[in-house]
């Protein structure tokens, strides 16, 4: 297709305009007095929101050049949400302020590199203030507050607050879609950590781009995966189960190996994820071995004598649940003996007040909250399937807030 090319101001100009349509759009939902926005839906009823970058990930302009400037202010959007989770708004309404007072610096003759080099000192300036104007929060109701503001309802911010109270503000929340009108708790004793799926062709839940399976078997390996005859002895077995569901973590999983999986999971043979192990180096291998007591599985390692090929079904971890993103696998539930936990964690005390590093003591002290802290799990219920997902954004944008 051929290429439409445009230059200086009519190239500013167009693109202005997508970035000034896609900002109004967006800045409507700005602040504890935002208005909802309605979202047409190809099927279904349409969604309301007043989050800032779902109405970004919905809009496309039909001019192209405009469509150009208005992804290009989305990406604003989109990668506040990627790191903070929430202030997706805020970021856009700033981003079209600086669009607009540079355009139009531009038309009265200030260079654009200078302008540049401008905002980075500038950029540089801001965050070393806010920083100096930070105010850790840490008790119940600072808590409460931060999460009622992102909600704009006190409710959610005091259940956000009494989960995070129980399992730690960095602690381990999931959100589900519950049963009933209101929200709901629930405290399981669970791990999460920070490696997602190996491939998004291993998704269940499209819509939340996340991988959910009921009591998976877990198979534990500490060494690389990269060959098909790795798996298919284990597989083999399996087929011959009721309880097809596999979770696989491994070092790494890659090459045939990783295409035998995602294959079987293709043709519905399988329920499968793969993820990589946690941490580096032997923590790695002892947060393995921490997951394997956990879900009452044997860590499979070479360091044992024990080879992938000749693992059994009597090796494999069992757990309720698991729920897999692209940067996160949460272990729910998990199948092992209570006295082997304790045993494990009592272990991992000892080793804490022996350690003379500093860097271990806090991967100790680390290991253990994961052991000890369970998962929250919030539970959210509406009156109809439109309700349900915008008070679902709001709990999801109220938690992202208050971690942050």
């Amino acid at each position: 297709m051929a290429k439409q090319l445009i230059f200086q101001d009519e190239a500013r100009r167009r693109l202005k305009a997508g970035i000034d349509k896609t900002a109004q759009a967006i800045a409507i939902t700005l602040g504890p007095k935002g208005r909802n926005v309605a979202l047409d839906q190809t099927w279904g009823a349409p969604v309301i929101t007043h989050d800032g970058v779902t109405v970004a990930q919905e809009i496309a302009l039909s001019e192209p050049y405009e469509n150009m400037g208005a992804q290009l202010l989305k990406e604003a959007a989109t990668k506040t949400n990627d790191i903070a989770g929430d202030g997706t708004t805020t970021a856009t309404v700033l981003a079209h302020a600086l669009v607009s007072e540079g355009l139009k610096n531009m038309a009265a003759g200030a260079n654009p590199m200078m302008l540049k080099r401008g905002l980075a000192k500038a950029t540089a300036a801001v965050i070393a203030a806010l920083k100096e104007q930070t105010i850790p929060i840490s008790t119940r109701a600072e808590m409460a507050n931060v999460a009622s503001i992102s909600a704009q309802n006190p409710e959610i911010g005091a259940l956000i607050a009494e989960v995070l109270d129980k399992v730690g503000q960095d602690g381990a929340v999931t959100i589900e879609e519950g049963q009933g009108m209101g929200l709901e708790t629930q405290y399981l004793e669970g791990m999460q950590f920070d490696q997602g799926y190996l491939s998004p062709y291993f998704i269940t839940h499209v819509e939340a781009m996340e991988t959910v399976l009921q009591e998976p078997n877990i198979l534990l390996y500490d060494q690389r995966m990269s060959a098909a005859t790795d798996l298919v002895p284990l597989l083999e077995q399996l087929v011959r189960t009721s309880n097809r569901n596999l979770m696989v973590i491994a070092d790494d999983v890659e090459g045939a190996a990783l295409a035998t999986l995602v294959l079987n999971k293709l043709q519905g043979t399988f329920n499968l994820v793969a993820v990589k192990a946690p941490g580096f180096s032997h923590h790695r291998t002892a947060m393995l071995q921490d997951i394997a007591v956990l879900t009452g599985g044997t860590l499979i390692s070479q360091e044992t004598g024990r080879r992938i090929e000749a693992v059994t079904l009597a090796d494999l971890g069992c757990c309720d649940k698991v729920v897999v993103t692209k940067d996160n696998t949460t272990i729910l539930g998990g199948h092992g003996a209570e006295t082997v936990i304790k045993g494990r964690i009592d272990q991992i005390k000892s080793e804490i007040d022996h350690t003379i590093s500093d860097y271990d003591r806090e991967k100790l002290q680390a290991r253990l909250a994961k052991l000890t802290g369970g998962v929250g799990v919030i539970k959210v219920g509406a009156a109809t399937a439109v309700e349900l997902k915008e008070k679902k954004q709001r709990v999801e944008d109220a938690l992202s807030a208050t971690q942050a």
